[in-house]
Formats: C-alpha cells, structure tokens, sequence
C-alpha cells in the first residue's frame, strides 16, 4: 500500500499543550528510581537519549505512560498527560522510601509544545532522526517522535518564561490529530488500567525493555510477550462521526460484546475523526466495525506507521 503523503498542514510549532504535565525526578538515584518502577531502562539511559515509558499495575495493566528525558546527569523529566498527573505522582511518591529522589509536578516550570516539519531544523533539530533521540538546544530539549503521514515531529520542553520555539503557529487540535496518526498512544484517564503494554503496541514502539530488571507487572507483561497470550493489539482507524476515548468498539452482527476500546482520539483537519483502537485481533481479520454499537459509525483501518514486531 503507498504511504500517505506528508500533511501541509502539520508544520510549525504549537503553543504550550496545556493537555500535557511534567514530572521532574531529582536526586542521585533518580534514575534508578524510575527503572525500577517503569517499562523502560532509565539506568542506561544517556543525555541525548530518551524513553517511551509505563507505568503499570501488578497486573500489568498501564495507568500513566511517560516520555522521559535526562534534562540534567541527576534529573529526569517525565512527560505524561495532565490529567493523570497528579494521580501518578502520588503514586510513584509511594515508593521513593530510602531512595534519593525527590519528584515534584514541574508543569508551571516546564513548557511543552510540538514541532513538526520545518520547525525541527530552524530550532537545530534533526529531522532526520530517530524516535526517542533527545537533542540539547540551550535550556531546552527536543524530542523526537514517530513522524504523522510522514511529517517529522518533536517534542519541545524548555523553561515556561523563555521565548518559543521558532517557526509559524501550529494549532493543538492538529497537534493532537497527529498523535493519533503517529500511532503512538498517550494514555489518558478513560482508559487508565485497561491495557497491558503491548495491546497498545508499545513493545514495538520501543515503550518495554525486555532486559530490564523487575518493576511492577512485569511478570504479566513478559508472559504477554513471550507465551503467546497477546489477543489484542492497537490499529489505526479513520471515522465519519466524532469518537472519544475509552468508547466502545463493535464488529457488524454482534451488538453484545465489544471487540475494541478507542484508546486516543482526535478530529482530523479537514473532517472526520482519527483514533487508535486496541481491538481483538481476530475482528481485525473479520472486518466491519463500528464505534459505540453494531451499527453505529463504521471504522476504517488504515496501515500503521511502523511494523508491529513479532520478535523482540
């Protein structure tokens, strides 16, 4: 299938995204901290470097996902949508214990905005890329993502009082539009302690480090893995009708058991809604699904951005 061409409307930079929070983790065993507790190695984790992370239940089940960088050699930041913020770093708090970190809501501090396309390189960052790269530019840093219909995209902290980012203004509904298509999920409150890691793809979005040491379910997230009992993943779909988080998705014939959860969505700039579904893998293979009821607005699926890995 041909790749979609790049979107002209994904450039620029976004003002600050008032959608996502930082939390700052400082002291000498702040990264050992956060390894033992999220998906990825923070340990190992270099300056220009960055982790797609979860934090998860006993269970495995995710209740907050991060970006996380190094912003200084014993501070790590956290990036993770505002309304699980608070809810999250009350928990983390919980088992700091002896450790030497201390965590704090850094979101009055710390701006974050999106840059795509040829805002990258007027703000010295590599378009070019891979995701999870972390660049230094002054104060701030850059992150980069998994591109959107072949746009590259970035993610910018930097001190709330200092002037943005250059380039023209991108607004945050398309900022938001091209998450969903990057096929990368933030997760979010309605659908907190819903999906273990991979039913949202984040094993082969590099969001689970399988070498790692212990951290809260990863026994379930490694049995997922390595024993065959993954029945859901995350697919990309397009609709006519507006969809939301955590709503309910339905294969054609059966209006008693749902084959999905919508896990983010958004309205696309030039109409209808993207979203990312994490759905059975089997109704994928049977086709015909709609959002909310059997017969409510049909789903397409489109071609994920990345390949989903079998091996890790």
């Amino acid at each position: 299938m041909t790749a979609p061409l790049p979107s002209p409307l994904l450039q620029g930079v976004t003002p600050a995204l008032d959608t996502l929070g930082v939390i700052r983790a400082e002291g000498p065993d702040a990264a050992a901290f956060l390894h033992g507790q999220l998906t990825q190695d923070f340990v190992l984790m270099g300056a220009h470097e960055a982790r797609l992370a979860a934090l998860c239940t006993p269970k495995g089940r995710m209740i907050a996902s991060f970006i996380g960088l190094r912003a200084a050699p014993e501070v790590i930041l956290l990036v993770c949508s505002r309304d699980l913020l608070a809810a999250t770093l009350k928990r983390l708090s919980m088992y700091v214990l002896r450790a030497k970190v201390k965590l704090g809501d850094a979101s009055a501090e710390i701006a974050v905005r999106g840059l795509a396309g040829a805002a990258l390189s007027a703000n010295d960052v590599d378009a070019g890329a891979p995701p999870w790269r972390c660049t230094t530019v002054g104060e701030a840093h850059a992150v980069t993502l998994y591109p959107a219909d072949g746009v590259p995209r970035a993610l910018w902290t930097g001190p709330a009082a200092a002037p943005a980012p250059e380039g023209e203004l991108l607004d945050a509904a398309t900022w938001a539009w091209s998450e969903v298509r990057s096929g990368v999920v933030t997760l979010g409150t309605p659908v907190v302690d819903a999906f273990v890691p991979q039913m949202l793809n984040y094993e082969s979005v590099d969001g689970v480090n399988f070498k790692k040491g212990c951290y809260p379910g990863q026994e379930v997230v490694a049995r997922s893995q390595f024993r065959g009992t993954l029945k859901r993943r995350a697919y990309l779909v397009k609709a006519g009708a507006p969809l939301t988080a955590g709503q309910e998705v339905f294969a054609a014939g059966d209006a008693e058991q749902p084959v999905g959860t919508v896990a983010q969505a958004a309205p696309a700039p030039g109409g209808g809604w993207a979203a990312m579904v994490s759905m059975q893998i089997a109704a994928l293979e049977a086709g015909s699904l709609h959002a909310g009821t059997a017969d409510g607005p049909a789903l397409t699926v489109e071609p994920l951005p990345y390949p989903l890995r079998d091996d890790i």
